[in-house]
């Protein structure tokens, strides 16, 4: 399994749009061959920043995901409300405590 996580900042005008956008496009997103779990996260101490946090099957399937219409689309809305570039990490869960 690979952890992917997106670190997104936002104009605090745009964060609405973003936050509609987003609304309409997770389930698709989580839909997504190979996808186990998506969440959305805010930074507490700076509202601009959003954190996505996705679990995929493989980096084939997140590759796939991210060559997809879906991901253009989607990227293509995005990128033009960005504040700052945006920063994506894929990592593997070494431990879990519940």
């Amino acid at each position: 399994m690979l952890i992917r996580i997106v670190k997104l900042s936002f104009h605090e005008e745009n964060i609405p749009a973003f936050l509609e956008n987003f609304e309409l496009m997770k389930a698709h997103i989580r839909n997504s061959p190979g996808n186990q779990l998506l969440e959305l996260y805010q930074d507490k101490h700076n509202p601009c920043v959003f954190f996505t946090y996705s679990y995929w099957d493989s980096e084939a399937d997140l590759d796939n995901y991210r060559n997809s219409a879906l991901f253009d689309e989607i990227w293509t809305f995005t990128k033009k409300l960005f504040n700052d570039k945006p920063q994506a990490w894929s990592v593997d869960k070494l431990v879990s405590l519940q």
